[in-house]
């Protein structure tokens, strides 16, 4: 664990239950959202490769315009 997480963690013991348990639950959804959106991409790269490989075919086809601001 590193320095930063066992500070904490030691503040966190400090707090009531309840507030314990909101802080837990707050770090365990953050931890299934990273876990989440890492297989969402992972299993996503053919598809985004494949659709890069499309635009920019069309690109060298002449089919696309410049965006201008």
């Amino acid at each position: 664990m590193t320095e930063l997480l066992d500070r904490v963690v030691e503040k966190a013991r400090r707090l009531p239950d309840p507030e314990q348990d909101a802080i837990a639950a707050l770090i365990l959804e953050e931890l299934e959202d990273e876990v989440r959106w890492g297989k969402a991409f992972a299993g996503s790269q053919d598809a985004l490769a494949k659709l890069a490989q499309e635009a920019m075919a069309e690109d060298r086809a002449g089919k696309t315009k410049e965006l201008v601001s």
